[in-house]
């Protein structure tokens, strides 16, 4: 008998009443009295996700498991190709249904890998399914049952976000981006907050000439601006700063290997302009200091509109050139970088900082060797204007598991504040994702009772609760101040 007919005949037997459970990551009783009476019922604030707002707006009927959950999630694609599964079957021409029993056949060997704990989450809820372990075997009762959901009015898009008791939610949205969705969805009177949040990454990338043209051309058509010098460009983006606040947006976002702060001057910066708009061969010192000026510009424009500006720092991005160039960015092919990072993120801060133009900030780490780095640079440049200004933001991508987010929580109390933590978000394009919150919540409430427990803190309610109830929910709302509806 060969290994995998083993693993086969082994889960067939399945006892699955205590996975998943009431009590799950939830080691003693603290833990489960804060879960229960306090994080579990309160809402979602979702203040960075990738989901998509015209699915949103349109309502959208997810008619199987594979639309929903599979496709554009590169980390089950990641999976399922160090599993074997060959690619028609992960991002190619399989059906849907041939998609999902792949993927269905890989959940067995993804133990101990946080997308097992993920996959069985999202299965019991919203879809009620607790009785049974997702494998080859059960995988056309879970499909069958999951799609006749999927086929009712209450897991269209619109009330599927309301299952999850969702208040708010940050899309991720092009500066050149009309807003259309979200306007409509005003328009509409949707219960839930659905903001843009302003993602310029493409206004400077001038490391490749032809995507940044075909963008920067995008730009002047929609601001009706003609743009020929670097100042004029940044009135064409200051333009849509303002359009995306007039329509609710109070968070921008930047994808960063580093964070960009060379030393330059103003006539540097219009001369390499220059040299982008007339297509003209750039050099690396070039593209360093117009990234360093963009980012500069864009922290500007955030401070004086009081926007709270994120930074996703650490991913080195399409390293499989062959893949790359047949799929294209965002499926599956980034890792974990060992950038330099904290002496140019000291500068840049500082240079925004020098000018008392340092607007809400929150740093994203990717490599955790950098968490106590980040913990310790964001005490630098706290100030009086609002508690917890610059905030050590939640474990992301590959850190969003039970061990990166308990190393997150651990840095942050040893080096900051962790009472003013503005907690969780999805960073997902997946509807399904909202019990990554449920998640977190649980391992903070579970990392809480075990130090009430040992007596590492006082077991008092008075004490602990409005820490749990704050980073679940509390800090997030007064952070980011929505116009909630």
């Amino acid at each position: 008998m060969n290994t995998n007919t083993q693993f086969r005949d082994i889960i067939r037997i399945q006892d699955t009443s205590d996975f998943i459970s009431e009590n799950f990551l939830l080691e003693n009783k603290t833990a489960e009295h804060l879960y229960h009476n306090y994080a579990k019922h309160l809402p979602i604030i979702d203040y960075h996700c990738h989901l998509s707002v015209d699915e949103i707006a349109a309502n959208k009927n997810f008619e199987n498991l594979t639309k929903i959950w599979l496709n554009g999630d590169h980390y089950k694609w990641r999976a399922m190709r160090t599993n074997g599964v060959p690619e028609m079957y992960i991002t190619g021409e399989a059906s849907d249904w041939e998609k999902f029993l792949a993927w269905a056949k890989t959940v067995p060997y993804t133990l101990r890998n946080p997308l097992y704990h993920w996959t069985h989450m999202e299965l019991k809820y919203p879809f009620g399914i607790n009785d049974k372990l997702l494998n080859g075997d059960t995988a056309r009762d879970i499909w069958e049952e999951c799609n006749a959901l999927l086929n009712t009015k209450e897991f269209y898009a619109k009330e599927l976000i309301k299952k999850f008791n969702v208040e708010t939610i940050c899309t991720t949205d092009d500066p050149t981006d009309s807003l259309e969705f979200h306007k409509q969805l005003i328009e509409d009177k949707y219960e839930i907050n659905i903001l843009p949040a302003f993602r310029p990454d493409k206004a400077r990338m001038i490391e490749n000439i032809g995507l940044f043209n075909l963008w920067f051309n995008k730009l002047q058509e929609v601001t009706d601006i003609h743009v020929n010098n670097f100042r004029s460009y940044i009135d064409a983006l200051r333009k849509r700063h303002n359009y995306f606040h007039d329509n609710g947006c109070r968070l921008s976002d930047h994808g960063l290997e580093i964070t960009f702060s060379c030393d330059y001057t103003s006539e540097e910066i219009e001369k390499i302009f220059s040299k982008v708009i007339l297509n003209k061969e750039l050099n690396r010192d070039d593209i360093l200091k117009f990234n360093s000026a963009m980012l500069f510009e864009f922290g500007i424009m955030d401070s004086e509109k009081n926007w709270t500006q994120q930074y996703h720092i650490g991913a080195l991005r399409n390293a499989n050139s062959r893949m790359y160039n047949k799929l294209g960015p965002d499926t599956g092919y980034d890792s974990i970088g060992d950038f330099e990072t904290a002496r140019p993120l000291a500068k840049f801060l500082n240079r925004l900082d020098s000018n008392n133009q340092l607007a809400k900030t929150i740093i994203y780490n990717l490599n955790p060797a950098d968490n106590e780095l980040i913990a310790t640079m964001i005490g630098n440049f706290q100030d009086s204007s609002v508690p917890g200004k610059i905030q050590f933001g939640s474990g992301w991508w590959f850190l969003d598991q039970k061990d990166g987010i308990e190393r997150q929580l651990n840095v942050l109390s040893n080096m900051g504040l962790l009472s003013r933590f503005v907690g969780m978000l999805t960073d997902s394009r997946s509807f399904l994702s909202y019990p990554r919150h449920d998640y977190f919540r649980r391992v903070l409430c579970n990392l809480i009772g075990k130090d009430v427990e040992n007596g590492l803190i006082p077991n008092s309610d008075e004490l602990i609760v409005p820490v749990v109830e704050n980073i679940c929910y509390f800090n997030s709302k007064n952070y980011f101040a929505f116009n909630n509806k």
